[in-house]
């Protein structure tokens, strides 16, 4: 009534036959929830270009935010993780099973997220969080908590180590029932959310600023050509991952396993983070991308470099 019919507050209270202010409430809560959507059109506006062009090179649907190159990082990506939490709201349907991975970019869109009521929707963690510092568990279950608060949702956690200090230990473990279960929830996966990984960012990944990996493991990914990550499982910028030794290691579902989730959202900020988002694309693991402008034109003016995106 008031965005496609032109009524005025005072027209629609009169209709619903209610308060002025109660309108007023609900139009500001249809904004913050993502129902409604405003965009300004500027003839200067580049970014409309830029998702189409990353769209037909990448075959994803793209959400571009407006920055000006001056905006700080921290700012970049608070505006990135606001644009992003109103666009997966209006995503998470009842009934849903939403795989989240934990991380510096998904932590700050949960902190965005606007209240959405569902009815038997489960948020499952992606990865473990435990290292040889920490458990793990407060920071990795605080985001998936925000995510179950904001969607009414059940909320299962993943309380394993990020990586194993062996491959056969990971073995065992995941035939245990309790980690069967969690593991059988992520196969049934309708919507998975995550960032990329990347150790050259300014804003660096909590997975290689938090104590996750040693210089063993740091020289490893350097000579299997890793590019990045998602939830802990690493690939090249090739978007291929046989033969990273590390990966045997990892709790985060496997790439083949990732892509068979219908729809995958990736969220990035930072034009540093282009390698690891590059090889993320050559792999398939998203279907919808939301980006910075800055990390969109670095995108776009990186060539495509030969490589085919990989389908699932």
């Amino acid at each position: 009534m008031y965005y496609l019919q032109d009524l005025t507050m005072d027209a629609i209270a009169r209709d619903l036959r209610t308060s002025r202010s109660t309108v007023s409430r609900l139009l500001a809560a249809a904004r913050e929830s993502g129902l409604v959507q405003i965009q300004i059109k500027s003839p200067a506006d580049r970014t409309p270009e830029l998702e189409r062009a990353i769209k037909d090179r990448f075959g994803v649907d793209v959400n571009v935010v407006p920055v000006a190159d001056t905006t700080n990082d921290a700012e970049v990506l608070d505006r990135v993780s606001t644009q992003a939490a109103r666009i997966i709201g209006p995503l998470v349907d009842s009934n849903a099973v939403v795989g989240v991975a934990w991380g510096s970019t998904v932590s700050a869109v949960s902190r965005h997220l606007a209240r959405k009521t569902t009815h038997g929707t489960v948020i499952v963690q992606l990865n473990g969080a435990g290292n040889t510092q920490t458990t793990g568990i407060s920071y990795a279950s605080e985001i998936i908590r925000r995510f179950g608060t904001a969607y009414g949702a059940v909320v299962e956690q993943f309380p394993v180590p990020a990586f194993f200090d062996r491959a056969e230990t990971k073995e065992l473990m995941w035939r245990e029932r309790s980690v069967r279960r969690i593991l059988d929830l992520q196969s049934r996966m309708t919507l998975a959310i995550f960032g990329v990984g990347s150790m050259d960012s300014d804003i660096p990944s909590h997975v290689y600023a938090g104590g996750y990996l040693d210089e063993t493991d740091l020289d490893e990914l350097e000579a299997s050509g890793a590019a990045g990550d998602v939830a802990t499982v690493f690939f090249r910028a090739d978007g291929t991952d046989a033969g990273i030794v590390l990966n045997d290691r990892s709790s985060g579902p496997a790439l083949d396993t990732l892509r068979k989730v219908r729809r995958r959202i990736c969220v990035v900020s930072g034009a540093r983070k282009i390698k690891g988002l590059r090889g993320a694309l050559a792999a398939g693991l998203a279907t919808d991308l939301i980006l910075d402008e800055k990390t969109a034109r670095a995108l776009v003016a990186s060539g495509d470099e030969g490589h085919a995106p990989i389908t699932g």
